[in-house]
C-alpha cells in the first residue's frame, strides 16, 4: 500500500455509481444527465465497473473510446472519475470459452453464466483476463487528469471450491502447516478417527463431506480471504504496470462474515464501503448506531479517512422491504459519514436503470427523469452541504477507546456448536459495547486482534472466543500498563485453531482478569435470570439488570465482585468483577446482559477513570463525533430522534460554522462546531 496516497481533490466528494453504457444510444438522456448532475454539486462518479462486455465485445477486441469520451467531458465540466475495473461482472462470451472462470459451489456443482458473483478467483484464465482489461484501462484512461481513484471489482465475495481451488488450499495448507502430521495435531483430527495421511485427502467443507471438522471450517474461510486479496493484489499490480500510480479501494460491505476485509490492508490505499441500513425499522438511533459502527470499522482498516462509496437516496430493491426514506435522513445519514471520517457520500445509482435486477432501486435521478422530485432535491441539499464543509476532507478522528471485533473470532465462535447453537449474541453484544461508548460521545476505532492496543484508554471486547495473534499478551500488557479493559463471558476458549484451551480459562489471562471460568449456562429463549448490585461496589452500580441467553460461571481469585445473580441455582455468584492489575483495571461480565447496562457501566468507569466526554450531558438519540486537522477540532452534533431535543454546548472556543446555533437541536438535523487549536 502507498501509505501516503490520498485523492487528489480539495472536496468532499458527492456523486456515485454511474452506468453511460447502458444510454449510449440516447445522448439527450447523457446530455440531461450532466446538467442533473451540475444542479446536484456533483463532483464525482464511478464509471466501468459492470462495463466489460462494452469495453470487450468479442474476445481481443477492446472499445475504451466510449469510456474516453465521457470521462473526459464529465472532467471538462468539473466533475471527475472513479474507474473501476470490470472483474466483478464477466461477459458472455468469456464464460462461454473459458468455463473453467465460473464458480462451483460446495456440492461441487458448477454455475451457469449469470448473476455477478460468479467467478474463480483461483482459474489463470480469469486472472489472466481480468489483468489484461485493467492493465489496457490504466494505460488508456487511468492518467488522464479526470481520473482520481481506482475502483477495484465490485463488492469482493463468495467461495469456489472447483478443482484448481481445492489444489490451491493444498498448497496453502502445506505452506500454513508444513507437515500433514501437523495438520492432524492442530485439527484435531483423532476426533471421530478423522485423520489424514496426506495433503492431497483434503477438501473443502461440503454438505455431502465434511462440515463438522472445525478447524477446517476455519482454515478455509482464511484461504477463501487469501486467494480473494491474491486476487486484488493482482487487479493492483495490472494497474501499476499499466502505468497508473493513482490511489486503489476496493467497496466492501457492511458486517459482510464472508471475508476478513483487515487482510486487505496492505493492497488497499483507500478504504470504502457500500452502506444500506433499513432505515425506519426500528428507532433511528439504533440504526445510526449500526451504521456508525460500520462506519468507524472501515475508518480503522487503514487509521485514515475512507469513502461511503455507495449508499441509496431513496429506497433499495434487494432488501425485503422497500422502505422509502423519510425527509432529512438523506441528508443526516450523509453527514453521518462524513462524520465517522468518510471524505465523501456516494449512491448508488446515479440513473435508475431501466431494466433487470436493480431497475427499482434507488436513484438520483429516476425513471421519470426530472429535477423537481423529492429525492433530487435532497441531493442537491447534501451536496450544498458537502461543499460547504470542504475543510473537513482528510481531517481524522483521534479515538481513545476501540472495539475488538474480530472476524476470525466470530467464525470460530458462530461455528463451535455450543454453549448456544442458535442466537450466540456475538454481534449484538457488540453492538451493546460500542453504543455504551457512543453514548458518552467517544469517538471509537472498531478493531481485530492483530491491531495494537497501546493507543487506547478503554478497550471493549465482546466474547473473544478464539485468542490468535498472541492477544492475551496484549491484553496484559494494554491493563499492566495502565489501560481499563471490558471483556465479556465465552472468551478464551480456543487457539488460533479452535482447540479448547487446557487448564485455566480465559487463556492466559485469569491472572489479569483476577477469576477463572467453572461453567456456561445456556438459557432458553424463554428464560432470563438479573444481575443484582454488590453494597458498597467501587462503581456505585445500584440498579438490577436483566441477563439472557448465556450465563458464566466463574471462581474469584483476586478480582472485586461488584454484581452478582439473583436466582437460579448459581445465585449470589459473580456477574461484573474488577481486578486492578499493574497500573490498569480489567473488568468482566458474566453473562449476556440488557443494553441499559453497558451504558450504565460505561458512564460509571469513565466517572472513575477522569475520562472526559465532548459534551456534559448527552441526551438520547443524539450522536457526537470528532474530526481534527492539525489546525482545528470539529464537533458534530447529529439528532436522530423524531424530535427536537435541547443541547448543552461547550463553551471553550468552539464556534459554529454549520447549522443553526442555539439550545435546541431539530429531529434528523445536524450541528458543526469548529475550535482552533
Amino acid at each position: 500500500m502507498e501509505k501516503n496516497a490520498e485523492i487528489g481533490l480539495d472536496q468532499l466528494l458527492h456523486g456515485g455509481d454511474y452506468n453511460p453504457e447502458q444510454w449510449l444510444d440516447s445522448p439527450e438522456i447523457l446530455k440531461k444527465d450532466l446538467e442533473l448532475f451540475l444542479k446536484a454539486k456533483i463532483n464525482v462518479i464511478t464509471l466501468g465497473m459492470f462495463s466489460w462486455s462494452f469495453l470487450e465485445p468479442e474476445e481481443g477486441t477492446y472499445q475504451l473510446e466510449w469510456l474516453l469520451k465521457i470521462v473526459d467531458k464529465m472532467y471538462k465540466h468539473g466533475i471527475y472519475t472513479i474507474l473501476g475495473t470490470p472483474s466483478g461482472a464477466r461477459p458472455q462470451w468469456l464464460a462461454k470459452s473459458y468455463p473453467e472462470v465460473l464458480r462451483v459451489n460446495e456440492n461441487r456443482e458448477r454455475a451457469l453464466f449469470g448473476s455477478r458473483h460468479n467467478h474463480c478467483y483461483t482459474s489463470l484464465v480469469y486472472r489472466k483476463k481480468v489483468y489484461d482489461i485493467n492493465r489496457l484501462l490504466a494505460k488508456e484512461v487511468g492518467n488522464h487528469p479526470g481520473v482520481l481513484l481506482i475502483h477495484l471489482s465490485n463488492e469482493y465475495g463468495g467461495d469456489c471450491h472447483c478443482p484448481l481451488c481445492q489444489a490451491k488450499f493444498r498448497q496453502w495448507l502445506k505452506a500454513r502447516y508444513k507437515t500433514i502430521e501437523e495438520l492432524n495435531r492442530r485439527w484435531s483430527t483423532a476426533f471421530w478417527s478423522h485423520t489424514y495421511q496426506s495433503f492431497e485427502q483434503v477438501e473443502s467443507p461440503s454438505p455431502k463431506g465434511e462440515m463438522l471438522l472445525h478447524a477446517l471450517n476455519l482454515d478455509w474461510k482464511r484461504f477463501v480471504t487469501s486467494q480473494t486479496v491474491d486476487f486484488a493484489r493482482m487487479e493492483k499490480q495490472a494497474i501499476r504496470e499499466g502505468g497508473c500510480d493513482k490511489p486503489v479501494t476496493a467497496n466492501f460491505m457492511g458486517d459482510y462474515g464472508g471475508l476478513n476485509y483487515r487482510k486487505f490492508k496492505e493492497v488497499l490505499d483507500i478504504a470504502s464501503w457500500d452502506s444500506y441500513p433499513e432505515w425506519h425499522r426500528k428507532p433511528e438511533i439504533e440504526t445510526a448506531r449500526e451504521t456508525a459502527m460500520q462506519h468507524d470499522f472501515m475508518r480503522s482498516l487503514l487509521k485514515k479517512p475512507f469513502l461511503m462509496m455507495e449508499s441509496s437516496p431513496s429506497s433499495t430493491n434487494w432488501q425485503e422491504v422497500s422502505k422509502l426514506r423519510k425527509p432529512g435522513i438523506l441528508h443526516a445519514a450523509s453527514l453521518q459519514a462524513i462524520a465517522h471520517g468518510s471524505d465523501g457520500a456516494l449512491y448508488f445509482q446515479m440513473r435508475q436503470s431501466r431494466g433487470a435486477s436493480e431497475k427499482l432501486h434507488g436513484a438520483v435521478i429516476d425513471h421519470y427523469g426530472g429535477e423537481d422530485t423529492r429525492i433530487f432535491k435532497e441531493v442537491c441539499q447534501v451536496g450544498d452541504t458537502l461543499s460547504d464543509l470542504a475543510e473537513l476532507r482528510n481531517t481524522v478522528q483521534k479515538p481513545k477507546a476501540a472495539l475488538v471485533y474480530d472476524t476470525e473470532n466470530r467464525w470460530a465462535l458462530m461455528d463451535a456448536q455450543g454453549p448456544r447453537n442458535c442466537g450466540l449474541p456475538y454481534k449484538e453484544t457488540a453492538d451493546k459495547m460500542y453504543g455504551a461508548l457512543r453514548k458518552q460521545g467517544l469517538d471509537t476505532d472498531v478493531i481485530d486482534m492483530e491491531d495494537e492496543f497501546s493507543d487506547y484508554r478503554i478497550l471493549m471486547i465482546p466474547m473473544l472466543y478464539l485468542f490468535r495473534a498472541g492477544v492475551e499478551n496484549k491484553i496484559r500488557r494494554f491493563v499492566e500498563h495502565g489501560g481499563t479493559a471490558v471483556m465479556t463471558f465465552w472468551s478464551g476458549v480456543a487457539d488460533d485453531t479452535d482447540r479448547c484451551f487446557l487448564g485455566e480459562t480465559p487463556g492466559n489471562i485469569t491472572d489479569v482478569l483476577g477469576l477463572r471460568r467453572t461453567e456456561i449456562d445456556g438459557l432458553y429463549d424463554e428464560e432470563e435470570n438479573a444481575a443484582v448490585p454488590m453494597d458498597s461496589n467501587s462503581l456505585f452500580l445500584n440498579k438490577k439488570y436483566t441477563c439472557r441467553n448465556l450465563c458464566e460461571l466463574v471462581k474469584v481469585s483476586s478480582a472485586e465482585v461488584l454484581m452478582t445473580y439473583e436466582r437460579d441455582f448459581y445465585k449470589g455468584l459473580p456477574v461484573l468483577t474488577c481486578n486492578k492489575y499493574g497500573k490498569g483495571k480489567m473488568y468482566y461480565v458474566c453473562a449476556d446482559m440488557e443494553e441499559g447496562f453497558y451504558a450504565d457501566l460505561m458512564e460509571a468507569v469513565l466517572k472513575a477513570e477522569h475520562m472526559e466526554k465532548p459534551l456534559p450531558f448527552i441526551p438520547e438519540g443524539i450522536e457526537v463525533t470528532t474530526r481534527e486537522s492539525g489546525k482545528a477540532k470539529y464537533l458534530i452534533i447529529q439528532n436522530f430522534n423524531r424530535q427536537t431535543v435541547k443541547l448543552a454546548l461547550p463553551q471553550d472556543g468552539y464556534k459554529v460554522i454549520y447549522g443553526t446555533e442555539g439550545e435546541e437541536l431539530e429531529r434528523f438535523s445536524t450541528l458543526i462546531l469548529k475550535k482552533d487549536k
